[in-house]
């Protein structure tokens, strides 16, 4: 058997997310203004987001099959709109990072992944992108309450 915990007693990340339901987003795609070349700058670009949330089983399990159960995948898309709508944006990792922030601002979201890629920007490949994952520090104690 495998030992998933950490130093001090804590559960690795993997351990914790075996208690988590995935929800997920792939694929959408906005107008954002973002780049830091010339061409980037004359019009906003097309970018693609792909999200995962992590969402603890028995705060996502419905009983009565109810969307105020859930998390809302609105949600998901109104913060990414959000995010796209602040202004020219340099970076994707800026984006990226702020998107996965906004996400987990959410109290029922332990932890996120957050893809973004731009497909237009070189014509000699599919597309350039970042990812980011992050866990909220007090995941341990969201899913596993006292």
């Amino acid at each position: 058997m495998t030992d998933f915990t950490l130093a001090a007693g804590r559960p690795a990340v993997h351990e914790l997310l075996l208690q988590c339901r995935r929800l997920f987003l792939q694929g959408l795609e906005q107008q954002v203004s973002i780049g830091i070349h010339d061409f980037e700058r004359a019009a906003p670009q097309r970018m693609r987001f792909d999200i995962d949330l992590y969402v603890p089983l028995r705060a996502s399990t419905p009983s009565a099959d109810a969307l105020h159960e859930v998390v809302d995948y609105d949600f998901v898309r109104e913060a990414v709109q959000r995010e796209a709508a602040r202004g020219h944006i340099a970076l994707q990792e800026t984006l990226c990072d702020a998107l996965l922030q906004a996400l987990l601002a959410h109290p029922q979201v332990v932890a996120a992944r957050v893809a973004t890629s731009k497909p237009d920007v070189y014509p000699d490949c599919a597309a350039v992108g970042v990812e980011a994952f992050t866990i909220k520090p007090n995941a341990a104690e969201l899913l596993f309450p006292s």
